[in-house]
C-alpha cells in the first residue's frame, strides 16, 4: 500500500518514486493506494506545480498534460467498462477533489472563471460517437441544453437561501444583487455554467447541421421557511445531486466519443466535478453532524408521497424523474443504461470515500469555524 498525504499549504501527487517524501504541513487527507491504483493514477495522472496570487504553492491536475483522447483510442477492441473506470479514477481521485476543494476559499476573495482549452469545433462529427446510437445521443444532448438553459434562475435561487447564512458563499454562486433584486454582479458558479448551453448547442449543430432552440424548464423559486438553516440543507443537497447527475453524464458521454467531441465534454466535467466538490465541502463543514439517517429523512420528507416531478416543491425523486424523460431514457440500449449506473455507482463510492477523509480540523483550516448559525 502506499500513502499519500495532501496538504492545505503544500500538495504533493503520488509519484512513481518508491520513496516518497514526507511533509508536516497541515493534512488535508490522507488516502490509501493499491499498487495497482497507484501505478493508474500514475499512469494517467500528471500534476503541474505553481503558485497562486498568494505565493502558496499548491497542485493541479494538467489537463494540457492529460490527453485522455490519445491515451485511450477508445476503438471498439477496448471495453466501455476500463475506459468508465479510468475515467472515473482520474477525474473523481482525491487529489483532484481536494484540489478543487481547496480552492474555494481564494475564490470568495478573487474569484477567476475557469478557462477552457481552444476547441477545433469544426473538426466535430458524428464518427466521433462510439457505442450509443446518433438519436440517442442528440436526445441526451437536446436535454441536457434544456436543462442548462436556466442557470441564472438556479443561481439566483441558490443565492437567496445563502444570503442570510453564508454571503461569501451566497456571492460565489449567485454574485451580488440590490434590494429590488437587481443583479449587480454575477456569481462565479453562473460565469462558469452559462457557458455549457451555448457549447451543447454547438455540438448538436455540428452533428445535426440544424440548430437547437433551448426550452428551459421552470426552476422552483426560494421558498423560505421559519427554519432558514433547515430550508438551505434541503436546497443544498438538492444542488450537490444535480450537479453530482451532471458529471456523471457528462463523464459518461465522454467515454463514449473521441478527438474535439470528446474534448468538449471534458471541460463540461471539469466543470460540474468542480462545483459539485465545493458544495459537497462546503456542506460538510457547514453540517458537520450530518449523516445518512438525516439525508435519507430529508429527501423521503421533500417527496411528500410523490415520485413524479412537480415544479412547485424540491424533490430529488422529482428532478431523476423529469431527467429520466427529458434525456430520453427509454430509448437507451440495456448497455447504456447499465454502464451509465456503474458510472453513478462507482463515481459515488469515489465521492464518499473522499468525504470520509474530510476532518473537522481539515475543513475548519479552509473555511474557519462553522457559523453559530449554519450548526445544525
Amino acid at each position: 500500500m502506499k500513502t499519500v498525504t495532501y496538504f492545505t499549504r503544500l500538495v504533493r501527487s503520488v509519484s512513481p518514486s518508491p520513496t516518497l517524501p514526507t511533509f508536516r504541513l497541515l493534512p488535508v487527507a490522507t488516502c490509501r493506494l493499491t499498487p495497482t491504483d497507484a501505478r493508474q493514477i500514475d499512469c494517467v495522472g500528471y500534476w503541474r506545480w505553481y503558485r497562486n496570487p498568494a505565493g502558496v504553492a499548491t497542485m493541479t491536475i494538467d489537463t494540457q498534460s492529460l490527453n485522455v483522447a490519445e491515451y485511450h483510442s477508445f476503438d471498439s477492441h477496448l471495453p466501455l467498462q476500463p475506459r468508465l473506470k479510468v475515467l472515473l479514477d482520474h477525474y473523481f481521485s482525491s487529489a483532484h477533489l481536494n484540489d478543487r476543494l481547496q480552492d474555494l476559499p481564494h475564490q470568495f476573495q478573487h474569484p477567476q472563471p475557469r478557462p477552457w482549452k481552444p476547441i477545433h469545433w469544426q473538426a466535430i462529427a458524428p464518427d466521433q460517437i462510439v457505442g450509443i446510437q446518433l438519436p440517442v445521443f442528440l436526445a441526451i444532448l437536446k436535454g441536457a441544453i434544456d436543462t442548462e438553459a436556466p442557470i441564472r434562475d438556479y443561481t439566483q435561487t441558490s443565492r437567496q437561501y445563502l444570503e442570510p447564512l453564508h454571503p461569501c458563499m451566497a456571492r460565489f454562486v449567485g454574485g451580488v444583487a440590490a434590494t429590488d433584486g437587481t443583479l449587480l454582479e454575477l456569481g462565479l458558479w453562473e460565469k462558469e455554467e452559462r457557458q455549457h448551453t451555448p457549447a451543447l448547442v454547438k455540438l448538436y449543430s455540428q452533428l445535426t447541421h440544424e440548430t437547437a432552440i433551448p426550452q428551459p424548464h421552470a426552476v422552483r423559486q426560494y421558498q423560505p421557511s421559519s427554519d432558514r438553516i433547515s430550508d438551505l440543507y434541503r436546497h443544498g443537497l438538492h444542488r450537490v445531486a444535480t450537479e453530482y447527475g451532471a458529471a456523471c453524464l457528462y463523464l459518461w458521454l465522454m467515454a463514449h466519443t473521441t478527438g474535439p467531441l470528446q474534448a468538449v465534454l471534458e471541460e463540461l466535467v471539469l466543470d460540474e466535478i468542480n462545483h459539485m466538490t465545493k458544495f459537497w465541502g462546503f456542506g460538510v463543514w457547514a453540517y458537520p453532524n450530518s449523516s445518512l439517517t438525516q439525508i435519507s429523512w430529508t429527501v423521503v420528507q421533500a417527496m411528500k408521497g410523490r415520485v413524479t416531478y412537480q415544479p412547485d416543491r424540491s424533490s430529488l425523486f422529482g428532478t431523476l424523474h423529469r431527467m429520466t424523460t427529458v434525456l430520453g431514457w427509454r430509448t437507451w440500449s440495456a448497455a447504456n443504461k447499465l454502464t451509465f449506473a456503474f458510472t453513478c455507482f462507482y463515481a459515488l463510492r469515489l465521492l464518499w470515500r473522499w468525504s470520509q477523509e474530510l476532518t473537522p480540523a481539515t475543513l475548519q483550516d479552509l473555511f474557519g469555524q462553522p457559523s453559530l448559525c449554519l450548526k445544525n
